[in-house]
């Protein structure tokens, strides 16, 4: 059964006086610029506020559930996670392996990044509430297509399409797409293929999740340090609300996590049916298949380095977010 948004963020310019106050608590500092090449010589200064249309999900919504307050009484931050624990804690296997396979990728070409898979096991919860609960193939692809909201500008930001519907299905405008919920122009510059199945497509949880690791990554962050992991989680969705649940999520699992079979995760709580907009989990329009992600930019060069970004068109408006 697809997972439906429920609570979601307030958007607009409260969003953006919100998000402005909360990156100066956070941080001292304005969230980054966009994600750019490290070494990069004409990099924005990391005090810059990054362009409306740079974040990697285009500030779609997402699920505002907090974790409990504890996992049972686990204790621990290593990378081995217990065999039982409280349900909530469970990551479905597939989706759990995608998110350790994209630590270890990027450890081996970007170790300066120290990049910890529970960041991105928060982030893949926030998103798409672990790909459905798991709902995966063998292969680490997503049963049916996991869209946003058409980024119409109504109540959303205004993404015009970008791809020809070949990610999302639409060709009017652009959806946040597959677990880690990138909208296919950013897609189309971070996009990976992580199972080596010559395909880089964003609802397959190994693409997307090295995808993910990549963008987090880009320029010289370490995400061992709090500012450089705040502004890494806030240009991936630049919102205040959207750092605090990120955050919360990331402390809850590294507390302690176990694997699930695929398809039994947890899903989000906050499932309320009578919004009008689509949602993760929604076929595709006119279809109800996942579209062929046919786009397969060049891969990232090799030692971390990660590919010049291209924001999307200046489509949405200054500011939002």
């Amino acid at each position: 059964m697809a997972a439906q948004f429920g609570r979601r963020l307030r958007r607009g310019a409260t969003t953006t006086a919100v998000a402005a106050a909360a990156v100066a608590a956070l941080s001292a500092s304005q969230a980054p610029a966009a994600p750019q090449p490290d070494g990069a010589d004409d990099r924005t200064a990391a005090g810059a506020t990054p362009p409306g249309g740079s974040a990697a999900t285009g500030n779609s919504p997402y699920y505002t559930d907090l974790p409990p307050l504890s996992t049972g009484g686990e204790t621990g931050t290593s990378a081995d996670v217990p065999a039982t624990g409280s349900a909530e804690a469970g990551i479905p296997a597939s989706v759990l392996a995608a998110y350790k396979k994209a630590q270890q990728e990027i450890a081996g070409t970007d170790a300066a990044c120290r990049l910890p898979w529970q960041l991105l096991a928060a982030i893949g919860k926030v998103e798409s509430g672990q790909a459905r609960g798991g709902k995966v193939d063998a292969d680490g692809t997503t049963f049916s297509p996991i869209l946003g909201p058409a980024l119409n500008g109504q109540g959303f930001a205004l993404i015009k399409d970008t791809d020809g519907g070949a990610y999302d299905g639409d060709s009017t405008h652009d959806r946040a797409v597959g677990p880690m919920q990138f909208i296919p122009s950013t897609w189309a510059t971070w996009g990976q293929d992580a199972n080596g199945d010559g395909r880089k497509d964003p609802n397959n949880i190994y693409d997307a999740a090295l995808a993910a690791g990549r963008y987090l990554c880009a320029g010289p962050r370490d995400l061992s340090l709090a500012a450089d992991l705040d502004r890494a989680v806030l240009s991936y969705n630049h919102s205040t609300e959207y750092l605090r649940t990120v955050r919360s999520w990331f402390d809850y699992y590294k507390r302690g996590t176990h694997e699930v079979p695929d398809g039994t995760g947890v899903l989000p709580a906050d499932t309320d049916t009578s919004t009008s907009s689509p949602s993760p989990g929604s076929s595709v329009p006119g279809g109800g298949t996942t579209p062929s992600p046919e786009p397969t930019p060049p891969k990232p060069g090799g030692g971390g380095t990660a590919p010049d970004p291209t924001p999307p068109p200046a489509t949405k408006p200054p500011g939002f977010g």
